[in-house]
């Protein structure tokens, strides 16, 4: 399952350097001025799952293969950018085919790094960057809507329908100021046709504080500013120093990064609970395959079933599903390996309707 994170924010607020850091690359140019990123550059992250050595060591794997995130470094957004200011239709277009958005907010000041409306103004910066894809999706859904009425009128084709009322009250939530994740679905039909719109502020949003080396287990006023927006606006928060997090993903080894990290007063790295928040935001969770040749972490959308998660290994597990046996995470653990949860009742035999849960260890049985 590939599912990608775009890093969006205002110019110089330190999406480069993050990216950078989350990828442990320099493919992203990062630099004091705007538009600095042009193309959106992508990498791959792996989920750290600590289950998986534990798993892999009882089944005496060969091989580990953990999950992974997509990021992508969009270039910085300015005022107007839905009307096309610095190349904004572009940059917006990249923003529509990311599944979950990490809004980077620079709560730093440094003289020596412009910002381009010339001061720190968390509120301001936030609602330069909403505002201009709200104007996005109220433009893109307003231009739609007259042909769907049109073919509704040639057509009860249901979903056309559901469609024109769905795009109707987005636009009244737009127009209202609010992202379109406030519109409120009736139900799951509606959740799906209402995900295909591609809505940009319908996608899911994480925002990130971006602060100065020295403030990063401190805090300041302005990551105080973000925090309340967050709880009033029901976002989740994470505070990093993007600086600091780029310092640490150059160190060559696990010691020299934890020695690193004691000498900021930090626990973890920043970037990791960034991973995580991420695969939160985007509502996977986690099963295992494990074998002697490969012991192997899946992403799956919460609330699929078996055979979902069957074609997310390959389309013809999907299409041939007999069964799943099922043993859970900490089954495999207690009674050390599949043999061992066989032996004490533990391996289960699910159908078409079991609802994965995480941490489940699965065996598919299908027909080609």
């Amino acid at each position: 399952m590939s599912l990608k994170c775009g890093i969006v924010g205002l110019p110089n607020v330190g999406k480069s350097t993050l990216f950078n850091a989350l990828t442990q690359t320099a493919n992203a140019q990062a630099a004091n001025y705007p538009f600095c990123t042009i193309e959106p550059n992508s990498g791959s992250v792996a989920i750290a799952d600590d289950r998986l050595n534990k798993l892999s060591k009882i089944a005496n794997s060969q091989e580990i293969i953990p999950t992974q995130i997509e990021f992508v470094d969009i270039a910085g957004l300015v005022k107007g950018a839905s009307k096309g200011e610095g190349l904004g239709n572009q940059f917006l277009s990249h923003i529509r085919e990311v599944d979950a958005i990490i809004n980077v907010v620079r709560c730093f000041e440094d003289k020596n790094i412009t910002h381009v409306e010339g001061s720190i103004d968390v509120l301001r910066d936030i609602e330069l960057i909403q505002i201009e894809l709200i104007l996005c999706d109220l433009e893109s859904l307003e231009k739609r809507l007259p042909n769907l009425e049109k073919k509704a009128k040639n057509s009860k084709d249901k979903e056309i329908i559901t469609q024109i009322d769905l795009i109707k009250r987005a636009i009244t939530v737009l127009s209202d100021g609010k992202p379109a994740s406030y519109v409120e679905i009736k139900d799951k039909e509606e959740q799906i046709i209402f995900k295909n719109l591609q809505i940009i502020t319908s996608k899911p949003q994480l925002f990130i504080g971006n602060l100065g080396e020295d403030e990063i287990t401190s805090g300041n006023k302005f990551y105080d500013i973000l925090q309340k927006y967050g709880q009033e606006n029901n976002f989740p928060i994470l505070k990093i120093s993007a600086q600091v997090e780029s310092e640490i993903a150059i160190l060559e080894n696990e010691d020299e990064r934890q020695e690193f990290l004691e000498t900021v007063g930090l626990k973890q790295t920043g970037l990791s609970q960034i991973i995580a928040a991420s695969h939160k935001l985007l509502g996977l969770i986690t099963f295992f395959t494990v074998g002697p040749k490969e012991c192997r972490a899946w992403n799956v959308k919460d609330g699929s079933l078996a055979p979902q998660a069957a074609g997310v290994i390959h389309t013809d597990f999907e299409d041939g599903f007999i069964r799943a046996e099922t043993i859970s995470y900490n089954d495999y653990i207690k009674f050390s390996g599949e043999d061992g949860a066989k032996n004490a009742g533990k391996l289960r035999l699910e159908g078409k309707e079991y609802k994965v849960q995480d941490g489940d260890v699965f065996h598919f049985r299908f027909n080609v």
